[in-house]
């Protein structure tokens, strides 16, 4: 039997759930999850792999009208990943208003390769009656779509998904090692974890106003030493980022290091600090460096 392999790129709206999605059909937990929108920044890749097929999967940041530079290049991060997937899935679900980014979803409804709607959260739907309008409605505005109705929390439906994702895959030799989980080195999840304890533990603005970058990533047999720089563009950012008597930053370092270590299954030495690098969302040599820009 002939090997297939194939990009396969997930698209859609901020909150929709494409990184629960694809850390269901990945079965790692590479994209990070949390319920603000905007969470994911980066295209990240999940690769899964069997002796008949590889699958490259892609997590996109949700589409939104940018307001500043590092939402333009993440916009670019989700328009490029119409252009280079063998199979698209356009991740929506059954709160949101259908007719939301009627450009991008222009875009996608003149696609020449596959395409599978993926409706999600339908364990949220009181009857069958609303799910098959919405259905319906999905179908006109997507005509050449595949619909797949899930509950990517509840793992309902996505099994069937997958199916159809590897029926579609083009006979191909893998574009990765067999062995590889992701194009990201291991520093990228680091900064990640600690960028979703930042997610998770402050309000307003803040998290969106950090960048995460680790300056030291010294792996042992053991243990693994890391010191990582939380930016923020404000004093006054860094001294909400620490917290009366630096009690924040050691919430955010113990909480980060225990997710490492489940990550990468050693015992972590996790160093935090915290540094203000004024307006770095809207300076491009600063997002060249965080990697947004080329």
């Amino acid at each position: 039997m002939d090997h297939k392999a194939g990009f396969v790129n997930i698209v859609g709206n901020p909150n929709v759930g494409k990184s629960t999605l694809m850390n269901d059909l990945v079965g790692e937990r590479i994209s990070i999850i949390t319920s603000k929108a905007q969470t994911t920044r980066h295209r990240i890749m999940g690769i899964v792999n069997t002796p008949e097929y590889q699958i490259v999967f892609s997590d996109t940041p949700g589409v939104l009208a940018p307001k500043y530079k590092l939402q333009e290049s993440m916009l670019q991060f989700s328009e490029g990943a119409l252009k280079d997937a063998d199979i698209l899935v356009y991740v929506t679900d059954v709160v949101e208003d259908p007719s939301k980014n009627a450009d991008y979803l222009a875009k996608v409804a003149k696609e020449t390769i596959p395409v599978l709607l993926v409706i999600n959260k339908i364990d949220l739907v009181k009857n069958q009656a609303d799910l098959e309008a919405l259905t319906a409605r999905w179908q006109q505005m997507l005509p050449n779509a595949q619909i797949f109705p899930v509950s990517a929390k509840e793992h309902f439906n996505v099994t069937n998904l997958m199916a159809r994702i590897v029926e579609l895959l083009p006979v191909s030799a893998p574009y990765f090692g067999k062995d590889a989980l992701t194009d990201k080195p291991a520093r990228f999840f680091v900064t990640e974890i600690i960028r979703e304890k930042i997610l998770l533990n402050y309000e307003k603005e803040i998290p969106y106003s950090v960048e995460v970058i680790v300056e030291k990533f010294e792996e042992k047999e053991t243990a693994i030493h890391i010191m990582a720089v939380i930016y923020v563009e404000r004093d006054s950012q860094k001294g909400i980022i620490i917290g009366h008597q630096g009690k924040m930053i050691k919430r955010i370092g113990t909480e980060a290091r225990k997710d490492i270590e489940k990550f990468f299954g050693k015992n972590v030495f996790l160093e935090l600090f915290v540094k203000v690098e004024p307006n770095w969302r809207n300076r491009e040599n600063k997002l060249k460096s965080f990697g947004y820009i080329e």
